[in-house]
């Protein structure tokens, strides 16, 4: 049987959604003091996890994960993963941040391979415009009850075959004042769980309130834009002068997530001849000036963002392009998923193929 097979008939892939469903199997290896490496990775057939209950990663939050995508090319006859390389070193760099070990570059990739390869068939068909989306995931898997580092780590590999996570709809976004997602010198620029879970009560008392996406400001003059809770935080100024060029403009801070997906599409404007700034951004002075804003991230990919309300200033946003045209948005939108997909030319070199495994 020729590799990569034909996607499954069991999912309905024209509505194909944002849950969880089965698959064959996810990827696990090891790393113990002791041994001072990591373990062969390894396909498990069972989803269900037998770790201590005592287990640092369980009582004192000792992880960190990340996510990407895995998608066939137009023919449906490979499938590549996106920027492994980039995702394996953002885990490196979030793993220093709650005093686990690095998994090397190499076994981050064969085992994202592995999971991928071994569950072929649930990757969407080309057509479907849908995606595996691959979860690596690390913690502290040993029993310890001191506050200290255990003896042994886990790292696992989960896939998931998914659409879109907001959908390509502007949405209307709420900044967040009464909760700061991370403090100065803190965790925020680290993918461990703790910078999210403390976030969805306020999130979804916004959604409740008519708001698809809320964004923080920085926690210490409560002045600069930091990122959305689930998403980082980009704009546009089309050039109004002749020879004024489009900007992309990219909130910069040491308390937010260096989005993989926000670099690409840094890259992406500079090859549409855009000037591009990773700066700081004051929002009551900036946020009426941009054309267009969007929420960058994995999951979502880049959705647009209809208006900003910020209550405690009475500062209500409503962008020019927004609503019915985020044309730059989508134009960025376009180029990222058909370099992700195969359709346009990879000239950066981001997208590595599956191999059977």
């Amino acid at each position: 049987m020729s590799f990569p097979p034909s996607p499954t008939e069991s999912i309905d892939w024209s509505n194909v959604g944002f849950k969880v469903r089965p698959v064959n199997g996810h990827v696990s290896c090891t790393y113990t003091l002791s041994s001072g490496q990591w373990t062969e990775p390894e396909f498990v057939t069972d989803p269900f996890l037998r770790i201590h209950a005592m287990a640092p990663g369980l009582n004192y939050g000792q992880q960190c994960y990340e996510g990407l995508k895995a998608l066939r090319n137009p023919d449906d006859k490979s499938i590549h993963i996106f920027r492994p390389d980039a995702n394996a070193k953002r885990m490196q760099y979030s793993a220093k941040f709650v005093a686990m070990p690095e998994v090397p570059v190499e076994v981050f990739e064969k085992a994202v391979n592995l999971a991928v390869a071994r569950n072929a068939e649930f990757v969407p068909p080309h057509a479907s415009g849908a995606s595996m989306y691959i979860r690596p995931l690390m913690f502290g898997s040993s029993a310890q009850l001191g506050l200290n580092p255990p003896e042994e780590y886990t790292f696992l590999v989960f896939v998931l075959p998914t659409g879109v996570y907001h959908g390509v709809h502007p949405v209307d976004c709420l900044v967040l004042e009464d909760f700061d997602r991370a403090a100065p010198h803190g965790t925020g620029s680290a993918k461990v769980g703790g910078n999210y879970a403390p976030v969805l009560i306020h999130s979804e008392a916004a959604r409740a309130a008519g708001y698809g996406i809320t964004l923080h400001l920085d926690s210490k003059e409560r002045k600069y834009v930091d990122e959305f809770s689930t998403s980082g935080f980009l704009a546009i100024k089309y050039g109004k002068q002749e020879g004024e060029k489009t900007k992309l403009i990219v909130a910069d801070s040491n308390n937010v997530i260096k989005s993989i997906t926000s670099n690409s599409v840094q890259q992406i404007a500079r090859d549409f001849g855009w000037e591009v700034e990773v700066r700081q951004i004051d929002f009551e002075k900036e946020i009426k000036e941009f054309d267009e804003v969007m929420a960058a991230g994995t999951a979502a990919a880049l959705v647009p963002i209809k208006s900003i309300t910020r209550k405690s200033t009475g500062t209500e946003v409503k962008f020019a392009y927004g609503d019915n045209n985020p044309e730059g948005v989508m134009k960025l939108l376009t180029a990222l998923k058909g370099i992700q997909s195969g359709v346009n030319e990879d000239k950066h070199n981001w997208r590595k193929q599956v191999v059977e495994a």
